[in-house]
């Protein structure tokens, strides 16, 4: 008898994908609708019309919700900073990646506000998967670029890009491009003129 190994992942049943769509949905209407601070586990089980057992066993909280929400997006982020054109993806300087990279954030940030407030709780921000691919990428344009120490300036360098600090901007009414520029110019201005 061959019994599946314990590294394996098992397929998921036609149920549980179900259930986790209904999840997902309902938790990105209702953090559209409402932000993610007003949106309980209780609100999200009802909109998907599942039990809260259901809701609990695939997702523990609401940030683990909002993060598989963000993954998606995300991961087309990754895909373009890996094998996309310049100066997103390889090939071009430094700076010009890392202004590449803040503009795609930001416009990221712009169409996901809610779900990156309610992905990033407190210290979790730190501890999702996107942020250590973030950290790891502005590492490598940073060591590139020749800036000492690169390890004391990623997380100055990725911290503007915090959802609290986007929405803040966006409150005292900058525009997403004049949030890009002035990243932009922090790019420049830390790792090279253009």
């Amino acid at each position: 008898m061959n019994l599946p190994r314990a590294d394996e992942a098992q397929p998921e049943r036609a149920d549980a994908a179900r259930n986790r769509r209904r999840i997902l949905d309902a938790a990105a209407r209702l953090y559209a609708e409402r932000g993610a601070a007003h949106v309980t586990m209780n609100d999200i089980a009802r909109a998907a019309g599942v039990g809260r057992g259901t809701l609990y066993r695939r997702y523990p909280d609401r940030a683990s919700i909002a993060t598989a929400l963000l993954d998606e997006h995300e991961r087309r982020l990754q895909e373009a900073l890996l094998s996309g054109p310049p100066p997103l993806g390889p090939g071009a300087p430094p700076a010009d990646r890392l202004a590449a990279f803040y503009d795609a954030m930001t416009q990221l940030l712009e169409d996901h506000a809610p779900l990156a407030l309610g992905a990033e709780v407190g210290r979790s921000r730190f501890i999702v998967g996107a942020y250590g691919f973030w950290r790891v990428h502005v590492r490598m344009l940073v060591a590139e670029a020749g800036v000492a120490d690169p390890d004391a300036m990623v997380e100055p360098l990725l911290a503007p890009l915090a959802p609290e600090v986007f929405v803040r901007q966006r409150e005292l009414g900058l525009s997403v491009e004049r949030i890009a520029a002035g990243l932009g110019v922090l790019a420049h201005g830390v790792l090279g003129h253009p």
